[in-house]
């Protein structure tokens, strides 16, 4: 879970009220329920036709894969289905996710995993009960406008009602499966986006930095050889020279190495090199970490690159005079808290580094929550999943 900027939208799955006087949802309502019976027919003869030939031919070798083609078939209805909903009704239900396709299965694996396709089985159960419902709800609309107009929108909205929940229960998404496999395509692309930035800085800082101040280096050095014997004195002080770029170049390595992983965390663990990171903020930082064991080396290391960044950011933005980091596990959870008594009004759109951190924490199932009033305090804090250290 990351945190998330809500906005409101009207609900387009409620329309408004009916009244006496035939508005547009209820001319809307009117079409879809006219049109359910000849759609249902045809549902309803696809799904017989279907079972009857894949059931038939079961004892065969072609039956199996007839089955599973004619159930692919049925989520195309299904995906019609809703778009009809959606374009009449105003109900919106969310595209489940396609069959899973790998290599490695085989013939024997697609065709098990297209067999038992719980999307393309509801749809099926879906067309077959469609067809007494669309012969009902057809004579109903279709007299009502003859005979009962008056209060036509009413009963119209109350089978249109039915049709709302029918289709939300039999062609939605498998909740809690589906949800979870689009926050983990929606989480690979942010692992991915981060990976290929955090590649893009190394290469930029290694080719605006220590690689600049090496071929500095290698240039000095060459003319100080050629004046080794001509002017010994401006010889010496090339080199002198040379030697300062050199330790800047060692001291910019360090800092990119730090910054890749640094080796105070994979020697002392997380409270020696949060208290290393608190030591170069500009703001008297104090920390406590209660942690009996250190966690999994990657979530050891994206709780310190957390806390680096809230603390650059309470260095550059946030104007206080003190800050605190308290790392602790409650459970199977490891819980950072980052406090400040600074101006406020941290937000994840303003640009401070704090949306692209709820991204990574929402990459590995955690939680990312800014607390920021204008005028202060603020309070970040983040939950990360505990996963013990696996031994080397």
């Amino acid at each position: 879970m990351t945190a998330r900027i809500v906005t409101t939208e009207p609900d387009v799955d409620r329309p408004p009220a009916p009244r006496f006087a035939f508005d547009r949802h209820t001319w809307k309502e009117i079409a879809y329920l006219l049109s359910n019976l000849p759609i249902a027919v045809l549902g309803f003869v696809y799904v017989v036709t279907m079972l009857a030939t894949g059931v038939g031919l079961a004892v065969t070798v072609i039956g199996l894969p007839v089955l599973a083609a004619g159930l692919l078939g049925a989520r195309q209805l299904g995906k019609a289905e809703r778009g009809r909903a959606r374009a009449l009704l105003g109900l919106r239900i969310e595209e489940p996710s396609p069959l899973p396709r790998s290599r490695d299965e085989g013939f024997f694996g697609r065709l098990w995993s297209g067999l038992k396709d719980p999307v393309g089985w509801r749809a099926v159960l879906y067309e077959f009960i469609r067809l007494p419902w669309g012969v009902l709800t057809f004579a109903i609309t279709l007299t009502g406008l003859f005979v009962l107009w008056p209060v036509l929108p009413f009963i119209v909205r109350g089978l249109a009602n039915a049709d709302r929940a029918m289709a939300r229960a039999l062609l939605s998404p498998s909740d809690e499966l589906e949800r979870r496999i689009a926050e983990l395509e929606s989480d690979r692309g942010v692992v991915v986006d981060t990976a290929a930035a955090d590649l893009r800085r190394i290469e930029r800082d290694l080719h605006d930095g220590a690689q600049a101040r090496l071929v500095n280096l290698a240039m000095g050095l060459g003319l100080a050889k050629e004046k080794l014997l001509e002017d010994p004195d401006a010889a010496a002080a090339m080199v002198d020279e040379a030697h300062g770029e050199v330790k800047l170049a060692l001291q910019e390595l360090r800092d990119l190495a730090r910054g890749i992983h640094p080796a105070v965390l994979t020697d002392r663990g997380l409270d020696a090199a949060l208290s290393s990171v608190a030591s170069r903020c500009t703001v008297p930082v104090k920390v406590t970490a209660d942690l009996p064991q250190r966690p999994a080396a990657a979530i050891e290391g994206i709780a310190y690159f957390t806390v680096s960044e809230l603390l650059q950011n309470v260095s550059k933005h946030s104007g206080a005079r003190s800050a605190s980091v308290d790392v602790w596990r409650s459970a199977d959870r490891l819980l950072i808290q980052v406090q400040d008594d600074g101006r406020g009004g941290a937000s994840l759109d303003k640009g401070t580094g704090l949306s692209g951190l709820a991204d990574r924490l929402g990459a590995v199932d955690g939680l990312f929550v800014v607390d920021s009033p204008e005028g202060g305090p603020t309070t970040v804090t983040a939950e990360l999943p505990w996963r013990d250290r696996t031994p080397a």
